[in-house]
């Protein structure tokens, strides 16, 4: 790694913490129900980050999908699976 990249890595670093730390300073501020709403935006953004890194998987293989043979999926069908999948952690809850 050259010296120049060495001190812009540094600088993201320190960017990266003094926001990190920022968000944490504001986040005490707040009184305990503004909290658990943060809590449920943070939760909110991660299944949606979990949700288009699911998509983005299933786009990778769906060229080897279609190459074996497999039959096309349609919208019907997997809002049907998604349905299915979500009776079944509700009951497990």
């Amino acid at each position: 790694m050259g010296a120049t990249t060495h001190v812009i890595t540094k600088q993201v670093v320190k960017t990266v913490a003094s926001r990190n730390q920022t968000l944490i300073d504001m986040i005490e501020a707040l009184p305990a129900e503004r909290v658990a709403e943060v809590e449920d935006f943070v939760e909110f953004l991660s299944a949606k980050a979990r949700r288009q890194a699911a998509l983005g998987r299933l786009l990778e293989i769906a060229p080897a999908l279609e190459a074996a043979g497999a039959p096309p999926v349609s919208e019907e069908d997997v809002l049907a699976e998604i349905a299915a999948l979500r009776g079944t952690r509700r009951a497990a809850d």
